[in-house]
């Protein structure tokens, strides 16, 4: 399983869909389409159909699930967890999770609710500071988090492997 339905639809509101390529990060030099594909073969100018948008979405989203797994083995993760670290890996990628204290801390085994509430709020930085659609992004990941499997906000942060 990559996500739950939930949070597909919260990767898919958070990224949008643009079925041209757009430069990532504005004014960068590479290039994204679609949900946030980036590859050396997308470029400007470059369409494609909802269709291929899609199927790259998957695609893309398991090679995050896939780093998620690989980089927290042995951390106990409900669904609405593992969903919002795969949204934050396929925002920053893999490389950034696997040397962020974030992982530290998850594997070390303090609780991960309390984890994700003091780091995700903390990759909110593009080059030149702090960036709004960064923090909005991180605030929708963590409350996703912070959900039960019927949709509340879970009871207490202080749920843990302890």
């Amino acid at each position: 399983m990559t996500l739950t339905p939930a949070g597909l639809q919260l990767l898919k509101s958070l990224e949008g869909c643009s079925l041209e390529a757009y430069p990532d990060p504005p004014g960068g030099s590479s290039w994204s389409i679609g949900y946030g594909h980036n590859s050396p073969n997308v470029g400007p100018g470059q369409r494609i159909s909802q269709q291929q948008a899609d199927a790259w979405l998957l695609q893309d989203v398991a090679k995050a699930a896939a780093a998620v797994d690989q980089l927290l083995t042995g951390v106990a993760l409900s669904p609405q967890q593992r969903d919002a670290l795969i949204s934050f890996c396929f925002n920053v990628g893999a490389g950034a999770l696997a040397s962020s204290t974030l992982r530290r801390r998850l594997r070390a085994g303090e609780p991960v609710a309390l984890v994700l509430q003091g780091e995700l709020p903390r990759w909110c930085h593009g080059p030149h500071g702090p960036l709004d659609g960064l923090r909005r992004r991180r605030a929708a990941e963590l409350a996703h988090a912070l959900r039960d499997s019927r949709g509340r906000r879970s009871a207490s942060i202080w749920h843990s492997r302890w």
